[in-house]
């Protein structure tokens, strides 16, 4: 039996397995328990294998480059149109087994154990930044019932918190004042942590080379600079900056029908969160920049006054990760005198 594509369908406790030949035939099927998977994978011959870039994916891919394998992951919405019939697990391992063979398929890079840490970061970032924005919320929706208006902003918000604890109102129960004072302890429980990772993050991007080039483009500060290292490495998967724009959902989506294109809005495909973190940095450079004499601000004051703030909000994301890419793929640091007359 000579397997040439090994495709995996990962699943929490059962995983199931279609090897194919060099003709594409299947010549093997088997289902196995999760934990002896790495077993199988260390006797085998060399060989492609692929799996969906879902949980655990990095790991075995790890495993399989330290044992002769080629692995290859691959978006779960790539796989799915090689799905045959009616869906189960035996199938959805041949579609993806048959989807690696494709010349035109787009495979995910492995991520490094540091990258998949600086991942965790951020994510746990996430995760409370989120929560703290559904407390501040629940907290608007408890005063404004109370008749009690709070101006917008997280700082307003928590100024005024800590105002009303302290004195109370007539127009505020006991048990509201108690519960606002809960709220007001888990806000400052939630800042000490997330002023913690980001005290790490700033100490990871200091101490990498890649990083401390990435922050000298406009916009581009620890936050974006090690949430993009995370999630890309060196941007050697990608073939142009395009592509990692594309990536990150910062083009126009086109919808072409009849010769006739259309642009309607930008794709939202990819990474939300770094898409979230570059339109971010974008406003920045937009709006915040003290210095608006060096070439990529003069062009987005230009663009300002062709196009509405959020278009020229995206377009200045678009232009940012570009030059992120280049400035990954590369090694070089960031040249601004390249960005006169683009």
């Amino acid at each position: 039996m000579d397997i040439e594509v090994l495709g995996i369908d990962l699943g929490k406790t059962v995983c199931s397995l279609a090897g194919l030949d060099a003709t594409g035939a299947v010549v093997y099927r088997k289902r196995l328990q999760r934990h002896r998977l790495l077993d199988l994978l260390e006797g085998l011959d060399p060989c492609v294998v692929a799996m969906e870039a879902c949980g655990g994916a990095h790991h075995i891919g790890r495993f399989c480059l330290e044992h002769g394998h080629e692995p290859r992951l691959m978006s779960p919405l790539y796989v799915r149109p090689y799905v045959k019939v009616h869906k189960n697990d035996d199938r959805d391992a041949e579609a993806i087994a048959e989807a690696a063979t494709r010349p035109t398929m787009s495979f995910v890079a492995i991520k490094s154990e540091e990258q998949l840490d600086l991942q965790a970061l951020h994510r746990a970032r996430e995760r409370l930044v989120t929560e703290r924005t559904r407390l501040i919320n629940q907290g608007r929706g408890f005063l404004m019932e109370r008749g009690i208006r709070v101006g917008t902003g997280r700082h307003v918000f928590q100024k005024e918190l800590v105002r009303l604890v302290a004195t109370g109102t007539a127009d505020l129960s006991h048990r509201i004042l108690s519960m606002l004072s809960d709220m007001m302890a888990e806000l400052a429980t939630i800042n000490d942590r997330v002023e913690a990772i980001d005290t790490e993050i700033k100490a990871l991007a200091k101490a990498d080379a890649d990083m401390q080039r990435l922050m000298e483009i406009p916009g581009v500060g620890p936050t974006i600079a090690s949430a993009l290292v995370a999630a890309v490495g060196t941007g050697s998967s990608f073939a142009k900056g395009r592509d990692l724009a594309a990536w990150l959902g910062l083009v126009p989506r086109q919808i072409t029908t009849g010769g006739k294109a259309k642009l309607i809005g930008i794709s939202k495909h990819g990474n939300r969160y770094l898409r979230k973190l570059f339109i971010h940095g974008a406003r920045t450079v937009l709006h915040l920049v003290r210095n608006r004499t060096s070439p990529i601000t003069q062009w987005a004051d230009g663009l300002k006054e062709r196009a509405h703030v959020n278009v020229a909000a995206v377009a200045m994301a678009n232009k940012m990760a570009r030059i992120a890419w280049a400035v990954l793929t590369k090694g070089e640091r960031y040249r601004p005198v390249a960005l006169v007359g683009t």
